[in-house]
């Protein structure tokens, strides 16, 4: 069976810094229509940076739509929708962290919320860090802490780490470590 829905229509509700929203009306593989929310955003990347003490960077900073201070790794958008995203990972762990890394491993992408969002997240490891200083955007509030990736991997599933793109990123970091690929 062919599950592909084709886009008939599309109309724009909002369009902002971060995101477009547009209404499309669908053709099912059914013959019929449906709606279909669709929230447009750039993508963008994380970064689970290992520290040479077998420690995880991370950033604590406080998250407006949950109104709460959230633990994550480095992660940002991507400034334009072409670029580059490895890139976008060195740029965003130097501004949030002030670190750099000497190699970077990908770990893959993430679709985040597929089900009305077309976000994209692509993870990387990094290893062989190397610290200057932060310079977070103008808007950004956070501080920096070393987990062990022990630590990190027992906060995930206790539920303490709620961030998706870091839950994966850091399981993925985990894994590749024990199997020594990292």
């Amino acid at each position: 069976m062919n599950l592909t829905e084709k886009q008939l229509k599309a109309e724009y509700i909002y369009k902002g810094k971060i995101i477009n929203m547009r209404r499309d009306e669908a053709l099912l593989p059914n013959g019929r229509t449906a709606l279909r929310e669709v929230v447009e955003h750039p993508g963008g990347v994380c970064v689970a940076a290992l520290t040479d003490n077998n420690e995880v960077l991370f950033v604590k900073q406080f998250r407006y739509p949950y109104f709460e201070e959230i633990l994550e790794i480095p992660a940002g958008k991507r400034d334009r929708a072409n670029e580059d995203p490895l890139e976008c990972g060195k740029r965003e762990l130097k501004e949030e962290t002030g670190a750099q890394a000497e190699r970077y491993i990908p770990l893959g992408a993430l679709y985040p919320s597929p089900g009305y969002c077309g976000e994209i997240i692509w993870m990387f490891a990094a290893t062989g860090l190397s610290y200057g200083e932060q310079n977070p955007d103008e808007d950004e509030f956070l501080t920096v802490e070393k987990i062990p990736l022990e630590k990190a991997v027992e906060m995930i599933l206790s539920g303490e780490i709620k961030d998706a793109k870091t839950q994966a990123a850091v399981l993925k970091l985990k894994l590749l470590k024990d199997n020594g690929k990292i």
